[in-house]
């Protein structure tokens, strides 16, 4: 495990009963004294970006929920540093953000795959110590984030594979059923 930064990806306790982040894996864009801010890797909504953006109209583009917080906001993450100005680069390859007017653009030129930027709605934020504090009392585990886990195809396997890139006892965790006692 390594320290809570900017880049880092958390991983919801496998027990952790908060129905906004139950085995969530969240992308980490922002982590300071006064705050946190990041998007949840793993929950694919129903509709689509054509639904939520009148210029896009008819495109099939996924959204995903990023957190509860600001859940009339559009976030997006990317590796199209070339293409969409403006963006913050979090880790490696990583982008927040940037021109949203581009990626329009891009969207309706057919120009981006899902491999190359994740569309989120709302985000997970933290107040002033908080995610500290969560992490502190094991709320949360935390590794390295890849490509693979930010913008992995099937958001269905994105927690256990990042447990499993945990290694060790974690990756048994992933085997765990969401109320042991219903086991």
């Amino acid at each position: 495990m390594e320290k809570i930064q900017a880049g880092s990806i958390l991983i919801a306790d496998p027990f952790l009963k908060d129905p906004n982040f139950l085995r969530t894996v969240i992308f980490l864009c922002e982590h300071q004294d006064e705050g946190s801010f990041g998007l949840v890797l793993n929950r694919k909504l129903e509709y689509v970006i054509g639904d939520l953006v009148t210029d896009l109209a008819g495109c099939n583009f996924p959204v995903y929920y990023g957190g509860p917080v600001q859940q009339n906001t559009i976030h997006f993450l990317h590796r199209c540093n070339g293409l969409i100005a403006g963006g913050q680069q979090v880790t490696g390859n990583i982008y927040w953000g940037g021109e949203f007017g581009d990626v329009i653009s891009l969207l309706q030129n057919n120009r981006l795959s899902s491999g190359d930027i994740r569309l989120f709605i709302g985000y997970s934020g933290w107040g002033d110590g908080q995610l500290n504090e969560e992490f502190n009392q094991k709320t949360w585990l935390t590794t390295f984030s890849s490509d693979h886990l930010v913008f992995g195809e099937d958001a269905n396997q994105i927690w256990k594979d990042a447990l499993k890139q945990l290694g060790g006892k974690y990756e048994q965790l992933v085997h765990y059923p969401i109320d042991p006692q219903l086991n």
